[in-house]
């Protein structure tokens, strides 16, 4: 019999249940990349919006205002339309502009809330479907505004209020469905290269969006706007919400496994929870510990989970209502009953607050700093998010050695005070430090996002106290993001009312919001930490 070619012995290596985890881990990153993609065009496009005037207000942000004093007259002399597209074309362009922005993050942040318990209600690939359907049809209606002549303010600014709504089915809906397929084994290292999907997005966006801004910018938008809809309609065709729907082993869930516990062995175990995280000291038979050396990594931890879930059956829910799938819908109050929800919630706000400052403000800070031009400046920036695809696979790694979430994000946070305030001196320095440090910096400021954003909030959306019912999911993660987004909205808002008064200030501001969000980490690592003292102290015993 002739050898197998290597490919196909490569294939036959994997089996049914990882080759489908592969899919949905690759089909989830592509579906929330196509997010990012649509969102990204607005940057890009601001510049052709106001192309003559900004070149003129961009020198006065740089101090060169004498500059700006001899082309005055030469501007009054220029008509209105050369400066841009109306209304955007005017001496309050950046307010105008300003308030597209806003509009988006104020709309996205209102409607995550309510994505959330929405979402948790419905099939999540017909709600992901629609959302990115939907999501397409209004980034081309901001594009449609240049083939149709439009020159009303609030015709963009209800685009981007309904984009930013219809936005927020996309978050926790993709998380869930990851979270759904991994359990919480590897959880954090997975979800941190999962996550990098936010800067692949961004890449393709402004890329796509730069082709053509300055020969036809509504086609910045529209076509983003036709791929996130293409990439609905994959969603619709391939979509495999949970393992159990195509009788996958993998599931994680709890209940799937109950019989299998009670007859095949018993574990005496001592448990101690800690809000996201689980530690657990084990005392198991000699039949338990073959069972569960037979089983790969993650399906130990889905057995020792379902025991538990088999253990505490009379304890209480906090969920309500009627999930699809026979379990209970969580109420909003309820996921806010989860312990580490809240603080976890605060914490985000803070850690998007000094990301989203960066998003908004870095490439004009590099300009300033560096004397670069506008498009060097904004290549220079990118390395921000190279950073932040390093940080969150770093936090995701550290915190599934530890097995203590928390604890990883109180680490990153406490090292990027001091790190934003080497960033604002070492900066000035030269080239070569500001690209260090915009490695280390986005590696130190996007960790903690990152890994609440993914690892934590599904950790917590599979909490204990809702006995293995995986539908509280969506709330929980549209509670934390949600709660995210309105730092992501505050940030960029602060940054530009401290700005005038020197950069120093911001950094000064970023520094203290990197402060708050590890003061509400505080109480679950003091747990985390008695947490571990108490499993030191029983297995000297």
């Amino acid at each position: 019999m002739a050898q197998l070619p290597p490919g196909i012995r490569f294939i036959t290596s994997f089996s049914r249940d990882q080759w489908y985890r592969a899919f949905i881990f690759t089909l989830t990153f592509f579906l929330y990349a196509s997010f990012h993609l649509s969102r990204k065009p607005i940057s890009i496009v601001k510049g052709e919006l106001h192309k003559h005037c900004a070149a003129s207000h961009g020198v006065e942000l740089g101090s060169y205002r004498e500059y700006a004093a001899q082309i005055q007259s030469v501007r009054k002399l220029s008509n209105a339309s050369q400066c841009g597209w109306e209304p955007f074309d005017k001496n309050n362009y950046k307010q105008l502009l300003g308030a597209l922005d806003y509009s988006f993050l104020c709309a996205y942040a209102i409607g995550m809330y309510l994505s959330g318990i929405i979402g948790e209600r419905l099939p999540i690939r017909y709600y992901l479907t629609v959302g990115m359907l939907a999501s397409g049809l209004f980034t081309a209606m901001f594009g449609l505004g240049y083939f149709c002549n439009i020159h009303n303010l609030w015709f963009y600014i209800m685009a981007q209020i309904a984009n930013g709504l219809v936005q927020t089915t996309g978050w926790p809906s993709v998380v869930t469905c990851i979270g759904n397929w991994f359990g919480k084994g590897r959880r954090g290292l997975i979800m941190g290269i999962w996550n990098s999907h936010t800067s692949v997005g961004n890449i393709l966006g402004s890329l796509i969006a730069a082709y053509w801004v300055s020969t036809c910018w509504g086609l910045s938008f529209v076509m983003p706007g036709v791929i996130i809809a293409v990439m609905g309609i994959v969603c619709f065709l391939f979509l495999i919400e949970h393992p159990k729907d195509i009788s996958c082993s993998c599931t994680p869930s709890s209940r799937d496994h109950e019989p299998s516990i009670s007859t095949e062995f018993v574990v005496s175990s001592k448990a101690f929870l800690n809000g996201a995280s689980r530690f657990r000291v084990q005392m198991p038979t000699l039949n338990a510990k073959e069972t569960i050396k037979s089983q790969d990594p993650e399906m130990q931890h889905l057995l020792i989970d379902s025991e538990n879930s088999v253990t505490s059956q009379n304890s209480s829910t906090v969920g309500t209502g009627e999930g699809r799938h026979g379990t209970s819908a969580i109420s909003f109050l309820g996921a806010l009953r989860i312990p580490g929800v809240i603080e976890f919630s605060l914490c985000l706000l803070f850690a998007k607050l000094v990301s989203y400052t960066f998003l908004f403000w870095l490439p004009l800070y590099i300009t300033n700093v560096e004397h670069l031009d506008a498009k060097r400046a904004g290549d220079l920036s990118t390395l921000f998010d190279v950073g932040g695809i390093f940080g969150g696979i770093l936090a995701g790694l550290i915190s599934d050695r530890l097995e203590k979430r928390a604890s990883t994000c109180g680490m990153m946070l406490l090292l990027a005070a001091p790190t934003l305030y080497m960033f604002s001196t070492v900066s000035k320095m030269g080239l070569e430090a500001t690209v260090v440090m915009l490695l280390i910096s986005g590696a130190l400021v996007n960790g903690p996002y990152a890994l609440i954003t993914t690892a934590v909030s599904a950790d917590l959306g599979t909490h204990k106290s809702l006995k293995g019912n995986a539908r509280a999911l969506s709330t929980v993660t549209a509670i934390i993001d949600g709660t995210g987004s309105v730092g992501a909205a505050l940030g960029p808002l602060l940054a530009g009312l401290i700005s005038p008064s020197g950069w120093n200030n911001v950094f000064y501001m970023l520094m203290v919001a990197d402060g708050c969000a590890l003061l509400f980490l505080l109480h679950l690592i003091q747990k985390e930490l008695r947490c571990n003292a108490d499993h030191t102290l029983f297995k000297e015993h």
